[in-house]
């Protein structure tokens, strides 16, 4: 039977009658003749609850125990969704990461996939099973530990197994009908989208919009696999939420798929840094050693062999990037006059594939910043994005300027 792959996020598994809802969507499509896997996340809040545990236990923690604790969240959900399938007279059971098994990397909190045989599910869809309730956001490591996928990982879990399975398609539920042009909550104007392209969501996850895992959207591209993100709340039909796929696949699109933004960003400015051959290498091979996430890169013009240099980074990395930075200062690998860290800065970008061929999106939108009287502090460009820096007090303005501007409340 053809397999398909429907992953629950922790909203829609929040409590047993959210279960008991999301046990009947995974029943209409055993009825319809498919073999389903279901990935399923941990009830809403309860991972929060077990870091707590673990970081109030033990500060400095065994990053081995954590992905132990941490993990048993999702093996609850499975054991609930497979139960309630069973008492709807579905042939189901449960799965924890390590019995499939789901073979991943040591880096325990953000490992990775690099194999799932399909040897034991496949012999129990043989057997009469119709569904497998397998927990998401975990595996196992070559030394037989647990791990765990990182943060929205339930997601990576979903596309790899659709890809190991060449499932027929990846249902992504969620607390949201689709991906939409922009935030709904800071514009009633946002647009739900019926299609997007992979390389555009990729684009819109890494740059703020919460939906989708990154690393999701890259497997899925990567395996071809069909994405649809779709509400658990509401009423279905086979062309509801929206199908991440192929740009091939979509007929006609805006030039400007979506506007995304990232609250949570930092600007960092290194004054007075030696202008010379291997400075950049210095500053961010400490800065990527301390694990600190570089977005946006500026360097200034070079005067009397000094420059100055601006980088961007999550918020809540700013110490650990200060840190690294002066720890390599004090050795005496790199000389610089001051460090100034700015976190009242956002990050706000247009997306679309609709760039790479037509001209005048940068200029437009400067343009629109610039009448709302906006001050651009950093801009990055690539062939589907332009990202800017500029003060969070004006986040929602530019966006709500910008979906006006490109008219995102209108389909192609």
């Amino acid at each position: 039977m053809p397999v398909l792959v429907m992953k629950f996020g922790g909203t829609s598994v929040a409590n047993l009658d959210r279960i008991r809802r999301a046990a009947k969507r995974v029943g209409v499509e055993v009825a319809k003749g498919y073999d389903v896997i279901v990935i399923v996340s941990a009830m809403s809040g309860k991972t929060n609850e077990l870091v707590g545990w673990v970081e109030e236990t033990s500060p400095l923690f065994d990053a081995r125990e954590y992905d132990a604790v941490v993990s048993s969240g999702e093996n609850v959900t499975a054991g609930l969704m497979a139960l309630t399938l069973q008492e709807m007279d579905v042939p189901a059971r449960s799965w924890q990461g390590w019995q499939v098994p789901v073979k991943t990397t040591s880096a325990h909190s953000s490992a990775r996939i690099e194999e799932i045989p399909t040897d034991n599910i496949k012999a129990k869809f043989d057997q009469g099973m119709r569904v497998a309730v397998v927990a998401g956001f975990q595996g196992i490591s070559p030394e037989g530990r647990i791990t765990t996928l990182g943060r929205g990982g339930s997601d990576t879990t979903a596309v790899a197994f659709a890809a190991a399975f060449g499932a027929e398609r990846c249902d992504i539920y969620t607390d949201v009908d689709g991906v939409y042009t922009t935030d709904p909550r800071i514009t009633d104007k946002a647009r739900k989208l019926d299609r997007i392209a992979f390389e555009e969501m990729l684009e819109l996850a890494s740059l703020g919009a919460k939906v989708l895992q990154t690393r999701s959207v890259e497997l899925a591209m990567r395996y071809k696999v069909k994405l649809r993100v779709l509400s658990s709340f509401e009423e279905q039909s086979d062309t509801a939420g929206t199908l991440v796929c192929d740009e091939d696949d979509i007929m006609e699109s805006n030039v400007v798929a979506g506007v995304a933004h990232s609250r949570d960003e930092a600007k960092m400015t290194l004054l007075s840094v030696a202008d010379r051959p291997g400075i950049a290498a210095t500053i961010f091979t400490a800065l990527s050693d301390a694990g600190v996430n570089v977005d946006m890169i500026v360097q200034n013009i070079s005067e009397e062999g000094r420059t100055d240099m601006t980088f961007s980074c999550p918020t809540d990395q700013v110490a650990r990037a200060e840190k690294a930075l002066a720890d390599i200062k004090a050795k005496g690998g790199l000389n610089f006059a001051e460090l100034i860290a700015d976190k009242n800065v956002a990050k706000v970008s247009v997306v679309g594939i609709g760039m790479r061929s037509h001209t005048g999106v940068a200029a437009k939108m400067f343009k629109v910043l610039s009448g709302e009287g906006i001050n651009i502090k950093v801009i990055t460009t690539s062939e589907i994005k332009i990202s800017v820096l500029i003060d969070r007090k004006y986040m929602e303005l530019a966006v709500q300027a910008l979906h006006d501007a490109f008219e995102l409340d209108k389909a192609a």
